[in-house]
C-alpha cells in the first residue's frame, strides 16, 4: 500500500512538473516575438468574438497560433475587452502585445482634407469617396457651413458625425473672428461676413491678396456699387454643383438670379462656397485702401485700380494676355 501511494505521489509530481512546464512554455510563447515580418494594418470588424479574431490574426501572421491567443485572452479575463477597429501591428509583435493593442483600442487615424473654396455639394463628393467612412448624411446643410480643414477619423466613423464636426468648427471659428473684427464694417450678422469671405475665397488663391480684395468689395458696398464678382455668376449657373467647365460668356453676366452680383446690388443671399479661416479673417480685417477694381494679371494674381479708366486699361492688358 505504501509503495502504491509512493508511486501515485511520484506520478502526481511528474504530472505537476509537466503541466508547469507546459504552462511555462505557453507563457514564453505568449510573450515572444511573433511571425509578422513587417508592420501591418488590419481591420477587426464589429461583432467578432475572440475565436474569430484569433483566426483573423493567425491568417494575417500577426500571431503564430490562434489557440494560444484565445487561451491568453480567456485566462487573462479579457474576453469582452477586445475592441473592433483598424489597428497597426508592428513587425514581430508578440501575442501578448497583439492582445494589448486590441484592448487599448488605439486605432489607426485616417485624414481627410477638405480644400478651401469647395461648395457643399463638392464637399459631399469628397466625403462620399473617403475610405472607411460609413452611412449617409442626414443633416440638411446650407452653403458655407463647413470649415475647410484636415480632419482625422477612424475606420467606421459615420459621415454624419464628421460633417457635424465640420459644422461645429465653422461656427466656432466664425464666432471667434466676429468678436475681433475691425470697427465700421457693414456687416449686420456673421453670415454676411461669411458670404463676403466666400467671394474672397473664390476670387483669389494668393494669400497676400485676400485682405485687398476684401477692401475692394467693401469699398464698392459702401458706395452702392454692384460687386460684379464672376464666381457669383458661376454659382448662379451651376446652383452650387461645382465648376462651370467653361469660361464665362458675356451673356452669362445677364443671367437673372439672386446670386448674380452683376445684376443685383449688395451681397448675394448667402455664401457661394465654404471659405477657409484666412478668407474669413480677410473679410473682418480688410486692407486700408480706396481701390474699387481688380482684374487678373496673367500670373495667377490680380492687378488693382482706383479709377474706372485705370481698370479699363488693366482689362485691355488682360484680354491681350488671354488672347495670346
Amino acid at each position: 500500500m505504501g509503495r502504491l501511494l509512493l508511486r501515485l505521489g511520484l506520478i502526481l509530481v511528474i504530472l505537476t512538473l509537466a503541466l508547469g512546464g507546459i504552462v511555462a512554455y505557453g507563457v514564453h510563447r505568449f510573450h515572444q516575438p511573433g511571425p509578422l515580418d513587417e508592420p501591418l494594418v488590419l481591420l477587426i470588424p464589429r461583432g467578432e468574438g475572440v475565436a474569430a479574431i484569433a483566426k483573423r490574426l493567425e491568417a494575417a501572421d500577426v500571431v503564430g497560433h490562434a489557440l494560444l491567443f484565445r487561451l491568453g485572452v480567456r485566462l487573462s479575463g479579457n474576453d469582452r475587452a477586445l475592441r473592433a477597429g483598424e489597428y497597426a501591428f508592428p513587425a514581430f509583435v508578440s501575442t501578448h502585445e497583439a492582445m494589448t493593442i486590441l484592448i487599448e483600442g488605439e486605432t489607426v487615424l485616417h485624414k481627410l482634407t477638405v480644400p478651401e473654396g469647395l461648395t457643399t455639394a463638392e464637399v459631399m463628393t469628397v466625403l462620399g469617396g473617403a475610405e472607411g467612412l460609413e452611412g449617409e448624411l442626414q443633416t440638411p446643410l446650407l452653403e458655407g457651413e463647413l470649415l475647410p480643414e484636415t480632419y482625422a477619423y477612424t475606420w467606421g466613423e459615420t459621415r454624419e458625425s464628421l460633417v457635424l464636426r465640420m459644422q461645429k468648427a465653422m461656427a466656432e471659428t466664425l464666432l471667434a473672428l466676429w468678436e475681433g473684427r475691425d470697427e465700421g464694417l457693414p456687416f449686420a450678422t456673421p453670415l454676411e461676413a461669411l458670404t463676403l469671405a466666400s467671394l474672397i475665397e473664390k476670387e483669389t488663391a494668393v494669400p497676400e491678396e485676400r485682405s485687398r480684395i476684401a477692401a475692394v468689395f467693401l469699398n464698392r458696398l459702401k458706395r452702392g456699387m454692384r460687386l460684379q464678382s464672376d464666381p457669383t455668376v458661376v454659382y448662379a449657373l451651376t446652383k452650387g454643383s461645382g465648376a462651370l467647365g467653361r469660361p464665362l460668356a458675356t451673356a452669362d453676366l445677364e443671367t437673372s438670379h439672386p446670386y448674380n452680383t452683376y445684376r443685383v446690388e449688395g451681397l448675394p443671399p448667402g455664401p457661394i462656397a465654404n471659405p477657409g479661416r484666412a478668407a474669413i479673417e480677410a473679410a473682418f480685417h480688410p486692407l486700408a485702401t480706396d481701390e474699387l477694381y481688380f482684374v487678373a494679371d496673367g500670373n495667377g494674381g490680380h492687378v488693382f485700380a482706383r479709377t474706372l479708366a485705370e481698370h479699363r486699361k488693366n482689362v485691355r492688358r488682360w484680354q491681350r494676355i488671354r488672347k495670346n
